[in-house]
């Protein structure tokens, strides 16, 4: 499902191709799609940027599309990767209260507004490679995304959720396409094997049983 078509699909579901509506469906859609990444984070939607550390500067630089960590590591002298533990920031205060304690680290954190810590404070300029996920761009600028591609249930429903509260729709209606939303995350997040906020190196990724 391009954006052409979902825009068509949003106003035959809605009966509704007044002016005021119409200007407003890239609104819906977008909040659809922000709903959406809050909600579920699929593998496709993974990145990664690699960078270096700055001798004696803790704070690791984010993308400008980052939105939830998957793996952060380190590359030491001999190449090797070392994976960074996560943990609460009150831990790295405690455990490494003073930024002159440096070496290789070992743990990262992240604060309230998403900034990213890292301990013991970087003693070299080694090379980090962070793993993130990311807000992919919005079908109503690119004209397709993955979700018009492989989640256009979950788009349609949750652009006419935002639709008809815009409308003061029915609670009846609302309530149905809520649950028809919610059924297509579900269906989504077992697809894709939903990846929440989450370190995936630290938590395992789910397998088939053998039976």
């Amino acid at each position: 499902m391009n954006y052409s078509e979902l825009t068509q699909a949003i106003k035959d579901y809605t009966e509704n191709e007044e002016t005021t509506f119409v200007n407003n469906i890239p609104v819906f859609v977008r909040q659809a799609e922000e709903r959406l990444n809050r909600s579920v984070i699929i593998p496709e939607l993974r990145k990664t940027s690699q960078g270096t550390f700055t001798a004696g500067n803790r704070f690791l630089s984010k993308p400008t599309d980052f939105l939830a960590v998957a793996s952060i590591a380190v590359l030491d002298g001999s190449s090797n990767f070392n994976y960074l533990l996560p943990k609460d920031v009150n831990f790295i205060r405690e455990a490494y209260p003073a930024t002159a304690t440096q070496g290789l680290p070992e743990y990262y954190g992240q604060f309230s507004d998403g900034s990213i810590v890292v301990a013991p404070t970087p003693d070299t300029g080694y090379t980090v490679q962070l793993a993130y996920y990311y807000d992919p761009p919005s079908i109503v600028t690119s004209s397709t995304s993955w979700y018009g591609d492989n989640a256009e249930t979950a788009l349609l429903y949750g652009s006419l959720i935002e639709a008809y509260t815009f409308m003061k729709g029915e609670a009846d209606l609302i309530n149905l396409y809520g649950q028809r939303y919610e059924e297509a995350v579900s269906q989504l997040m077992v697809l894709g094997e939903g990846r929440l906020r989450r370190d995936t190196y630290r938590n395992n990724e789910p397998r088939p049983q053998v039976t």
